[in-house]
């Protein structure tokens, strides 16, 4: 018993409902950002974890005093 068996017919119905949800505009974007996401996956099963210093988040300090407000 195959489950995830998929066709190729199968295959060609999901791409239109994809082509025709997200517009063929946006699907390089989508498959760009799935390919990085399966890129970024190998990695850390690999033990990679080196980021190039501009990928990491830095969150913006707040100056203001929110405690004035309350």
């Amino acid at each position: 018993m195959t489950i995830l068996f998929i066709g190729t017919q199968e295959l060609l119905l999901i791409g239109l409902i994809v082509l025709l949800l997200f517009g063929a505009s946006r699907i390089p974007a989508l498959m760009r950002s799935l390919g990085r996401g399966v890129k970024d996956f190998k990695e850390g099963m690999e033990g990679k974890d080196e980021k190039p210093a501009g990928d990491q988040y830095q969150p913006k300090s707040d100056t203001k005093d929110n405690s004035a407000a309350q």
